[in-house]
């Protein structure tokens, strides 16, 4: 059963949600209905889709912005308080899985008639899974509406979420090419002694039967095989690590790339691509890289563990369906690690450092662990870990970013060599705290004068831990954190939630 919270504000809780909603726009987060009898489905339809998709706030007793203008658009609830109760308890039972929670926030506010009345916020997350409504299909979001997805669509959507991982899928690859020195390593340290080869992977869930033969898992290869990446491309995808070496802070595209070595590719059973690829990297950051055309070399403040965590999670959450190999790029001014497929389960770059993990591979994970030397795989902590050691470091805090717009869909961690100013630690929760900020408020915080705040800003935006926000001119320009969404939507949720009575 899905946890339906139901939450009333006071008036004065509720003005600024209210005066938001006044030049609100349906879209990929937002939608408004009145209350009716007919409004029960389609809401079911909107909240389904929103935790398909990316989350989002669907407010009931509000017309369509076409419809009406300004705070006309404010019928209330109640117009059909029963379509409301029986929304409730549709919310709480139709859709399966459950979604984890969903809160009604009942809003206080003068409808278009002077009449005193209520609107309610419906706020549903991202999910974790992939949720359908009783006798009425799956949906997902589209920039201002819904549709019905097609089996297909629900299939690489489960794939994306993590709800299926392409690890435990047999593959039709002869299994005599897995009795490695991997394995055999492998076998040691578990203590698997009795029945065949076969039988052993049978039993710790690596292979299986597909009709008269026993096949290994997708796991299987990646763990044991000496070439894995040559024998899942046959299959349309790949496994291995690719290092760059630039020499500068862009790589420059065409002829003569601006590498300053050639490409290296890192094969073999995963535990050995991690311990190679954490080498090579180190060793490289060990010598110490000559900044483009000044001659001076640059010295890398990466903590170890935080390089070494960057790769171990891109190995073990990358999406092995996808025909695309782990990038490492190393600049003068940074270390860039891209892991195909997106953030699983209802991870973002927001709330990825609060998050912890979802294992897009359990069964990886899980055997790597059983390595004589196992790389170190924390539960979940790795990526605090990260943002921790980078700011006892006085590094910037590693950028996450999603590459949904690529062919191949992407996640790439970004760890700057730029030892952050202090002011940076109050800017930072500053943004936490309001979403954005702008030149007025950096003063009021440091003290700088105007010039002086604009140029720490561009820099900023230059190193890339800020972006800009639209604005109608420069003397407006505002900033937030690139990791941050920004919408109305995600503006409603946030308004005041610390004055939020609980649940």
């Amino acid at each position: 059963m899905t946890a339906v919270a139901i939450i009333d504000l006071t008036e004065e809780q509720a003005a600024p949600r209210i005066k938001m909603l006044l030049t609100a726009r349906e879209s990929r987060t937002l939608e408004f209905k009145r209350v009716s009898g007919k409004m029960v489905g389609k809401a079911l339809e909107t909240l389904c889709a929103f935790a398909n998709t990316e989350g989002g706030i669907l407010v009931l007793g509000i017309a369509d912005e076409k419809q009406e203008k300004g705070s006309a658009r404010f019928y209330g609830t109640q117009e059909n308080p029963e379509a409301l109760d029986d929304l409730i308890r549709k919310v709480r039972t139709q859709f399966h899985p459950p979604i984890e929670a969903i809160r009604f926030v009942r809003l206080p506010c003068a409808l278009r008639d002077g009449s005193a009345g209520y609107l309610v916020l419906i706020q549903v997350s991202k999910s974790d899974k992939v949720h359908s409504i009783v006798d009425d299909g799956t949906w997902t979001r589209l920039d201002a509406g819904n549709r019905e997805m097609r089996a297909e669509e629900i299939t690489e959507l489960s794939y994306r979420r993590g709800v299926r991982s392409a690890e435990s899928e047999p593959v039709p690859v002869p299994l005599e090419l897995l009795e490695t020195d991997a394995w055999r390593s492998f076998v040691a340290a578990r203590g698997l002694k009795s029945g065949t080869f076969a039988e052993q992977l049978q039993k710790i869930g690596l292979a299986s039967k597909v009709g008269k033969e026993v096949q290994p898992t997708r796991a299987a290869i990646l763990l044991f095989a000496d070439e894995p990446g040559s024998l899942l491309a046959a299959h349309g995808s790949r496994a291995d690590i690719r290092l760059m070496v630039y020499d500068g802070k862009q790589a420059m595209p065409g002829a003569t790339p601006n590498l300053r070595k050639t490409p290296k590719t890192i094969r073999g059973p995963l535990i050995e691509q991690i311990d190679a690829s954490v080498k090579a990297v180190l060793d490289e950051l060990a010598q110490g890289l000559i900044l483009s055309g000044s001659g001076f070399k640059t010295k890398h403040l990466y903590p170890e563990r935080v390089v070494k965590e960057a790769i171990v999670n891109a190995v073990i959450h990358r999406d092995y369906r996808l025909n695309r190999d782990i990038f490492i790029r190393l600049f003068d001014d940074r270390i860039e690690v891209e892991s195909p497929g997106v953030f699983p389960g209802n991870i973002t770059p927001a709330n990825v450092d609060k998050a912890g993990s979802k294992a897009r591979n359990p069964m990886v994970a899980q055997n790597l662990r059983e390595f004589p030397v196992a790389p170190n795989i924390d539960a979940g902590e790795g990526v605090k870990m990260m943002f921790a050691e980078m700011a006892s470091a006085k590094l910037y805090p590693p950028q996450y970013r999603q590459n949904t717009e690529a062919e191949v869909e992407s996640v790439t961690v970004t760890l700057l060599n730029l030892e952050r100013p202090t002011v940076w630690d109050e800017v930072s929760h500053w943004i936490d705290a309001h979403g954005e900020i702008a030149n007025r408020q950096l003063r009021e915080i440091t003290g700088l004068d105007t010039l002086e705040a604009s140029r720490m800003l561009r820099t900023w935006v230059a190193q890339g831990v800020l972006i800009a926000l639209p604005s109608a001119s420069r003397q407006q320009a505002r900033y937030t954190k690139p990791m941050r969404p920004v919408g109305e939507a995600d503006s409603l949720s946030s308004a005041q939630d610390n004055e939020l009575p609980k649940p």
